[in-house]
């Protein structure tokens, strides 16, 4: 059946947004060429997926003579992987801007198909790309938006500031005490969870979130070990990873690692991700094998983030929703 597109068919975003999309990719490049990092371009598609339970692959089919019987292969969510293997190749500090796509989000703040800028920095570890994400985005901004200097938050700094626990220390009871003191309404599912983690993330979204970044780049860094993704854990009482998070406005724009080096330790991870999607009923997709032996050949010391440029723009010219600041979202593709 045929659907009527004939009053869609012009772009979402304005004239003078889309100028200053390309205006804001301009000054970025300018900014990593100033600085010796050198912009690559790596895969959008992969034999290989995130094995992350949170995020959702797209996944097309080729047939073509490298695969007669056909190959599966996923659009990628980030080009996290490949630049890693870049960099164990001796590629130096590298930046990329390129589509990326996650199955599932939509929304105000998600588009399925997004723009995102993504660096890694040899020689850094997170506390030092704080800094130079921090410079980045200030220069992007600054004008149009009066911004004052930036704050940095430990993750436990900003649970006890906004939510008033320790999200390291606090028992499951401590937890519902605290959602219910700030009206959440907790689902049957978690009523009974032991985990901390769900927690973490029910308070982290509906209570501090949208307290970070007010008039004011905040950056929260040191979160709990369990959260660490592909960052580094640090030694401590308790352990935290070397994982940062940028927000503005109460939203999330970057997230960083002092990037985990050891193969055996990334492939662990990958393997109990595997097991909770088994779990969970999702799709059980192929770890990426060649980010694998990368590593194991030797990833030099680094520290890498990812920031969402769609969202960048959304606080550089105060749109509402993604939609205003991407040519053709979605529903308009």
């Amino acid at each position: 059946m045929r659907t009527d597109t004939s009053g869609d068919w012009q772009p979402a975003a304005t004239l003078e947004v889309l100028k200053l999309r390309a205006r804001l990719l301009e000054r970025i490049r300018a900014f990593f060429s100033a600085r010796g990092v050198l912009e690559v371009e790596t895969p959008v598609l992969s034999g290989a997926a995130t094995t992350d339970p949170a995020l959702a692959s797209f996944t097309t089919r080729y047939t073509g003579p490298l695969f007669p019987q056909g190959q599966m292969l996923y659009l990628h969510t980030s080009p996290e992987f490949p630049m890693k293997r870049l960099l164990a190749a001796g590629s130096g500090s590298i930046y990329q801007m390129c589509k990326v796509f996650r199955d599932g989000e939509a929304g105000r703040q998600h588009n399925p198909e997004f723009t995102l800028l993504e660096w890694y920095r040899v020689g850094f570890d997170h506390h030092r790309l704080m800094d130079e994400t921090g410079e980045l985005v200030m220069d992007l901004l600054a004008p149009p938006l009066s911004l004052q200097p930036p704050e940095r938050l430990t993750y436990r700094e900003a649970f006890q500031r906004h939510a008033g626990l320790d999200p390291l220390a606090a028992s499951p009871d401590e937890f519902r005490q605290a959602a219910k003191a700030h009206g959440i309404s907790i689902s049957p599912e978690l009523v009974s969870e032991k985990a901390p983690d769900p927690w973490r993330d029910l308070l982290l979204t509906h209570v501090v979130e949208p307290k970070l970044g007010q008039g004011r780049l905040t950056f929260i860094y040191d979160y709990p070990a369990s959260q660490a993704s592909l960052a580094r854990i640090q030694p401590g009482n308790p352990p935290v990873a070397a994982r940062f998070e940028l927000y503005l406005n109460g939203i999330e724009l970057a997230n960083g690692f002092h990037e985990l080096a050891e193969a055996g330790e990334q492939r662990r991870r990958f393997e109990a991700q595997l097991r909770i999607r088994e779990m969970s009923g999702l799709p059980v997709v192929p770890v990426d094998e060649r980010l694998l032996a990368a590593l194991a050949h030797g990833l030099p010391d680094c520290a890498g983030v990812a920031l969402g440029f769609d969202r960048l723009v959304m606080l550089a010219c105060g749109a509402r929703t993604i939609d205003e600041v991407i040519a053709f979202p979605i529903d308009r593709a």
